[in-house]
């Protein structure tokens, strides 16, 4: 099944907190995150620059869709040495449509998913957060909300994780390139 967008038309790929997203899973190693993540696009593998001693050495793995014109990765996984992977990042624009609850996650503007996510705790009866940044999402340890510039809009781009070796959350867990992308990708 796709999901349309003003863009393309793009795949829609399950959540399941602490297992992965669509065809990724925590935990999978380099080799394992490029053959899985091939049915989405070509891969790029690139070292991350150590951004703090406690971590062991991590990659990222860039997906790029297929027949899309030159663009941002569509998914970004990142893998630790020790942890395996533990975090998809998954982008506004190009990536894949992922749901929380029935609740669609990325791509959205940022105010409109913010009265869904009250909406959907309200009827649900159940918390939802805020990141130190102001993005409201889902109330689970694996989703940490992102804001990515679309235009004139901030769209929403989730990572989901799991704690990588030698953090205690995912806000520590977060990959270093991951806090600067909401300055650094202009559409």
């Amino acid at each position: 099944m796709a999901f349309k967008t003003g863009v393309a038309e793009r795949d829609e790929w399950s959540y399941s907190p602490s297992v992965g997203v669509g065809p990724l899973r925590f935990g999978m190693t380099v080799d394992e995150v490029v053959e899985a993540a091939e049915m989405l696009g070509q891969t790029k593998v690139s070292e991350c620059a150590p951004d703090h001693a406690i971590f062991s050495p991590t990659w990222k793995v860039e997906v790029h869709r297929r027949g899309v014109a030159p663009s941002l990765p569509a998914v970004t996984a990142y893998v630790s040495q020790v942890a395996g992977l533990f975090c998809i990042a998954v982008d506004a624009v190009h990536g894949p449509q992922v749901a929380y609850d029935g609740l669609p996650l990325v791509g959205r503007d940022l105010s409109e998913l913010e009265s869904d996510a009250i909406a959907y705790a309200e009827a649900m009866d159940v918390p939802f957060r805020y990141t130190p940044e102001g993005y409201e999402g889902p109330d689970d340890s694996g989703v940490v909300m992102r804001g990515q510039p679309v235009g004139q809009v901030l769209r929403s781009r989730p990572l989901f994780m799991v704690t990588r070796d030698g953090a205690n959350t995912e806000w520590d867990s977060m990959p270093s390139e991951e806090y600067g992308v909401t300055e650094t990708m202009p559409r």
